[in-house]
């Protein structure tokens, strides 16, 4: 692997992981529904200045209400729902509750367009399920599914809606473009929030509006483009390593960032649905190309 390459992958890595820590550090300033303006708000305006300078074409009028949608699935809902778990949930449980999507993919690829699921999938699922429950102990003090689990759960399935119906536009405007296309609209449906979270940028911590602003740029922007450039030079394939990789960097990252020590029970059940999780994958591995476009963090 040459150097080019090497510094992509850490970039996805070390950006997608950091995102779940930065968002726990934003929300001791902002409310979920702030920090998920701001941070969407830097991001518009780091993609305006891309598109300004590529030229980028503007999308067609009738597909402005889908990519109004997909903006408010992909983006608008999972990050304001992960805001509200990451404020009871670690980081790092946070991101491997997160990384369940494969499962409501597979799901809704079977209600929505008939496809197969075998026995791995299902079989994956309820592994998944129980890695869950395990994080949810941790999280919520007994066998239960607390708020916090339920809201990541929810971004994730927000997540994989988006991603399942997306392939059409993704193939017509290309991934970068159809990106920065949701990511606008997101900007303006969360602009509803707009006048509270300006005054409350005065009161704010620094570090605070500081990891806004971060997440914004580098895990929002910058890790997208790494990852295209990965796809770009050497496939799918070897980008897929980047991603299993994201919830090891998501710990490492919150212990250092936040002191967040994981504990047995955490880990446990993060193998467990990590374990679940690549079993539901595997069926669906000739699809990698646009699942690698997820959101992260």
């Amino acid at each position: 692997m040459n150097i080019r390459l090497t510094i992509a992958h850490l970039l996805v890595i070390l950006l997608w992981g950091s995102a779940f820590a930065g968002i726990k550090h934003g929300l001791e300033g902002y409310s979920p529904e702030q920090l998920s303006f701001l941070r969407l708000l830097v991001g518009s305006l780091t993609l305006a200045f891309y598109a300004a300078i590529t030229k980028m074409k503007l999308p067609e009028m009738k597909d402005l209400p889908v990519i109004f949608l997909f903006g408010f699935l992909g983006f608008a809902v999972y990050q304001t729902a992960l805001n509200f778990g990451e404020q009871t949930v670690n980081a790092g449980a946070a991101s491997l509750l997160v990384s369940t999507s494969p499962v409501f993919i597979g799901l809704l690829g079977r209600i929505f367009f008939q496809e197969r699921v075998g026995r791995m999938y299902w079989t994956g699922a309820a592994i998944s399920m129980g890695g869950i429950f395990l994080i949810s102990t941790e999280s919520g003090g007994g066998f239960e599914l607390g708020m916090g689990v339920v809201f990541i759960l929810i971004a994730s399935l927000s997540e994989s809606l988006y991603f399942v119906f997306q392939k059409k536009y993704l193939k017509k405007y290309g991934p970068l473009p159809f990106t920065a296309y949701t990511i606008w609209t997101a900007a303006f449906l969360m602009s509803f929030f707009a006048p509270g979270t300006l005054t409350q940028i005065a009161s704010a911590p620094l570090g605070s509006t500081v990891s806004a602003v971060y997440l914004g740029v580098f895990p929002t922007v910058i890790a997208y483009f790494a990852l295209a450039y990965i796809m770009a030079k050497s496939g799918a394939s070897e980008a897929a390593s980047s991603l299993y990789l994201t919830p090891a960097a998501s710990f490492l990252v919150a212990w250092v960032w936040l002191g967040e020590i994981p504990s047995f029970l955490t880990i446990a059940g993060g193998m467990t649905t990590l374990l679940g999780v690549s079993l539901t994958y595997l069926p669906k591995r000739k699809e990698l190309p646009e699942s690698l476009l997820e959101i992260k963090g």
